[in-house]
Formats: C-alpha cells, structure tokens, sequence
C-alpha cells in the first residue's frame, strides 16, 4: 500500500496582512526567485540555481513548489522537451512588481548595494512606466531581461605601478 505525503498549509501567524505576506515570501529566496522570473526572465531550475545568489537545490525546489501552492508561480511543460518544467509567475505574482520594485529603490537609497545610484535614481523618477513594462512582458511572455544583474566591477589589477609596464 503507498502512502502519500501531503503538506498541510501553516496556519497564518496572525490576520495582519503583512505577517500573511510574510508567510508567503518573507523567507530569504522566494522574492529572489520571483525577481529572477520577473525582471531576469529566468524560467528554469537550471537558470535559478545557476542565478549566483548561492541557494542549494533542495531549497529552490521547496521555494519552488511553496510558490507554485500559495498561487504566486506555475509551472507548465517546455514546448521543446515535454520532459522539463517551465516555471510562469501568475497574476498574483506579477502583482509583486510594486513591492519589487520598492524594495530595490528602498535598499539602493539606504544601503550599500551593487546598484549604481543613477539606475536607483531613474527607477524611482520612472516608476509607472517600470512597472508598465514588466506587466506588459510578462503579458506577451518576452523574456528579455528587464534590468541586468547588479554585480561588483572587477577589481584593477595590481601587476605594475600605472603607466610602466612589465617586461
């Protein structure tokens, strides 16, 4: 006889509706998952692990399907190989982009990110015409990338002192 395992949804802590928002995506990955499919148009385990933000697969996977129940992600086959899975954020995902968006120009304002400050600037003057945009690709399902991955510059290299090179 097999049995099957089924996960019983957590009770909300309270009916406030920032601990129920905190339930759903207040742990440390979902909302970089949901940005990776919003902004970076990533629909694949394959590009959220391989997203440089270090989560381990057994936690995307949980992440994954913990999204996909509370109605914020979908998953359907690849038209290519009926074999892999195709992650697709919902309505009620894409109804995260404002509170996205928030956030990053929130931390790009008062903490030291990897965002350069004139990109957090025009974020913020555009916000309407930002948002617009991400709506309307995940509307027409465009996966180009929204904005580009905020990373360090690579260091200057410390061969020699300026001007002399080395024979």
């Amino acid at each position: 006889m097999a049995f099957m395992v089924r996960k019983v949804k957590a009770q909300p802590r309270s009916g406030c509706p920032v601990a129920v928002s905190l339930d759903l995506v207040g742990d440390r990955w979902s909302l970089l998952i949901v940005r990776d499919m919003m902004v970076r148009g990533y629909r694949t385990f394959r590009q959220f692990q391989r997203s440089g933000e270090g989560i381990a697969t057994n936690i995307l996977a949980d992440r994954l399907e913990k999204l996909e129940q509370s109605g914020i992600l979908t998953r359907e086959p690849a038209g290519d190989d009926g074999r892999s899975t195709h992650y697709r954020l919902t309505g009620k995902g894409i109804a995260l982009a404002p509170v996205l968006l928030e956030l990053l120009i929130w931390a790009g304002r008062h903490e030291k990110t990897e965002a350069p400050s004139a990109a957090i600037e025009q974020m913020e003057r555009n916000r309407a015409a930002l948002l617009a945009e991400t709506r309307r690709r995940w509307q027409q399902r465009d996966l180009t990338p929204l904005i580009p991955p905020f990373s360090t510059p690579p260091k200057a290299k410390k061969n020699s002192p300026k001007g002399k090179s080395r024979s």
